[in-house]
């Protein structure tokens, strides 16, 4: 991981999410960046209804979101909203609402590694759109021509995060080694005057299968546990009952919306 030092600027390569203009980190072009607190620090992740999260997350994740998993990679992503655009845990003030979780894809912020392709290097870059990043700010982002103290801790979670993000990219193999995924269907019974009524989807998603889980055999089971993948299957599978959760979280936030609107697949 480095900040870009060279004269030619890197040539970043693939798309982030929540990142629209990622810059790499230079002590010249950044000289007069810092960041300053902004009155609603989360907005920019309010219209965003689920986002990546590493595996030895799932614990504390598992409180308050569905864990599904998505894509031809299998990517685990933290569900916080059965629609598009309207993210559940966005207080009104800007702020995730008290005791709940905000994963360390969101924390990071504005801060984010980026593939460099002409070195193969990850290249630390800061997103220049961010709200919080100003000429001037109140915590630079260099000083004396060198990454502040602030920065480089910035820095440090980066490099623990893609850590994470790796050690999770190795889970996700060892589950599609065991053909342990399955496309599942989160469903939702509406009631009407304690009456069911038609069932509605809300999202089509891959999650681990109990099925073929209980049919492994002993060995690949020992195996699971003793690395603790067995945990977090079981993690992601008991969060999958958050799903009546984050519901009644959206019915109870469009009190004075009316109607739910229709929902979205994750």
């Amino acid at each position: 991981m480095a900040t870009d030092t060279q004269t030619g600027a890197p040539e970043l390569t693939g798309t982030v999410l929540l990142y629209s203009r990622p810059e790499p980190l230079n002590a010249q072009a950044h000289a007069k960046l810092g960041l300053t607190p902004v009155e609603r620090p989360f907005d920019f992740v309010r219209s965003t209804h689920a986002v990546p999260l590493t595996v030895t997350e799932f614990g504390p994740a598992s409180l308050n979101y569905p864990i599904i998993f998505t894509g031809d990679e299998y990517q685990p992503l933290a569900v916080m909203s059965i629609r598009q655009n309207d993210n559940m845990f966005i207080a009104d003030n800007g702020y995730f609402d008290q005791d709940t979780y905000a994963p360390a894809y969101i924390r990071r912020y504005p801060f984010v590694l980026a593939n460099d392709q002409q070195t193969g290097q990850l290249v630390v870059c800061i997103e220049r759109d961010a709200e919080a990043v100003q000429v001037n700010g109140q915590i630079p982002l260099f000083e004396n021509g060198q990454p502040s103290t602030f920065t480089q801790q910035a820095i440090e979670f980066c490099t623990s995060f893609e850590a994470e993000r790796q050690r999770t990219a190795s889970f996700v193999e060892v589950l599609k080694g065991l053909d342990l995924f399955e496309l599942k269907e989160a469903m939702f019974t509406p009631m009407e005057n304690d009456v069911p009524g038609e069932p509605v989807k809300l999202a089509d998603y891959f999650g681990v299968s109990e099925e073929k889980l209980n049919k492994l055999p002993a060995e690949k089971l020992a195996e699971l546990r003793d690395t603790g993948a067995l945990q977090q299957i079981y993690t992601h599978l008991n969060s999958l009952l958050n799903w009546d959760k984050l519901v009644g979280r959206t019915m109870r936030k469009d009190t004075e919306r009316g109607t739910l609107p229709p929902a979205a697949n994750a």
